[in-house]
């Protein structure tokens, strides 16, 4: 289970999380594009201290942190008797395989279809080993979607626990944003680009409204479906924002969108975390290449970052001399840019250099939150309704809201003309 801690805020609504490391965790260094780079090691042992954490409305809460944990989330055993010619959710004998989409240190992943309605499925096959058990981001991943319900999260249909595999069954989505950009280099449409991100802040907005950090935005894990629908998925490194806990390990992120707090070694964070992942994305969907793509280690992407947004000091970034990794003598001193510097073309777009800079900040709380990025004047000339849907209803519902045909030139004709909303008028003003 999840709990959830009464507190006191100053008109804020963040807590810190917690979930009770296991005493062996297998090391999950899954790599499904030759383009990222992860190393992850997402546990500590929980520490007594009194931490910072930045709230989703940009506001700071102070809370003191607790050493006692709690029971870890536990995945339920399905037993239901076994009955080919009845096939029934939650047992193996339910799904066909298809075809295999992936695999990683730990798990498989397969495009499979229900014998129960025939609806295509995504089946990620965990294999157990019996002196390790079940690995705990897989228990985590399940524990988290079981509760989450939104049109931008992808769907948890059923968990199969057998003896020597634990298989999560998700809804079938057809390709992910990493894909997506590969096949349309040169940067997306811009109607398009607005509308992933309208779906990527909802579907965080609604997470970190229920106290759940994603920790590992990057394309690869923002799944697309032929609709344009955006799915945030892969959940096996999220954390719930319970009872105030101990502090997180510093490696977490996917290493070019990884912020730089954590890059310098702090593990004191929160929602501000996935934003500026938010951030690197934005600006990777309009320039066509990625924001900092570090080459060589940490250092490197340190330089990058402060090579476009200043190499921070204690006027700008308060605290940062005292982060473990930030010695001033290791790194250039620049000073920051206007981004447009950096990246062209968010200048082609209105109000779009001004969100990323407000989404790629160096100090955490000084990042727009999901919510306050959804009223950002970017989004200005989308239809009002969007602002009212449901969790579970689609963008896609409301009128005159649809993707634009990619067509590779769609970014330079658009810096020549600069008019946007055919696709999706009817302005909020």
């Amino acid at each position: 289970q999840i709990c959830v801690t009464k507190m006191s805020t100053r008109n804020c609504q963040g807590m810190d999380s917690v979930i009770k490391p296991l005493d062996t965790i297998p090391e999950d260094k899954k790599v499904r594009v030759q383009r990222t780079q992860s190393s992850f090691d997402p546990f500590e042992k929980p520490t007594n201290q009194v931490k910072r954490v930045h709230s989703e409305n940009n506001a700071c809460i102070n809370f003191k942190t607790s050493s006692a944990g709690k029971e870890s989330p536990k995945v339920r055993r399905h037993s239901s008797p076994s009955s080919p010619t009845s096939p029934k959710f939650g047992k193996a004998d339910s799904y066909e395989k298809l075809e295999k989409l992936g695999e990683g240190s730990y798990a498989t992943v397969y495009k499979g279809k229900s014998k129960v309605n025939g609806t295509l499925v995504a089946l990620k096959v965990i294999r157990l080993q019996e002196e390790e058990g079940t690995p705990f981001t897989a228990i985590r991943e399940a524990s988290l979607l079981k509760g989450l319900k939104h049109a931008n999260i992808v769907l948890l249909h059923d968990i199969i626990h057998t003896k020597e595999t634990l298989t999560l069954v998700f809804e079938y989505v057809h390709t992910d944003l990493c894909q997506y950009m590969d096949k349309h280099p040169g940067g997306l449409h811009p109607e398009n680009v607005k509308l992933f991100l309208f779906q990527l802040l909802r579907g965080l907005s609604y997470i970190h409204q229920r106290y759940i950090l994603h920790r590992d935005l990057k394309p690869q894990n923002l799944l697309i479906s032929d609709t344009g629908e955006l799915k945030l998925a892969d959940f096996g490194l999220a954390r719930a924002k319970s009872v105030p806990s101990h502090t997180y390990s510093n490696e977490v992120v996917t290493l070019w969108y990884r912020p730089p707090d954590v890059l310098l070694g702090s593990t004191e964070y929160s929602t501000c975390l996935d934003m500026w992942g938010v951030g690197c994305i934005f600006v990777e969907m309009i320039q066509g290449v990625a924001a900092f793509p570090g080459m060589k280690d940490i250092q490197d992407q340190l330089e990058r970052i402060f090579l476009v947004l200043g190499t921070p000091n204690e006027d700008t970034w308060p605290g940062v001399h005292s982060l473990p990794h930030f010695k001033p003598e290791r790194f250039t001193q620049y000073s920051p840019k206007n981004l447009r510097q950096a990246w062209n073309k968010l200048s082609y777009v209105n109000h779009a250099e001004d969100l990323a800079s407000k989404l790629l900040q160096c100090f955490p709380k000084n990042r727009l939150s999901a919510q306050a990025a959804l009223s950002h004047e970017y989004f200005s000339d989308l239809p009002p309704r969007l602002w009212e849907l449901t969790d579970m209803s689609s963008i896609f519902t409301v009128p005159n809201v649809r993707l634009q045909p990619e067509t590779g030139e769609s970014m330079r004709v658009f810096g020549k003309n600069n008019s946007y909303g055919k696709g999706v008028s009817n302005s909020k003003h």
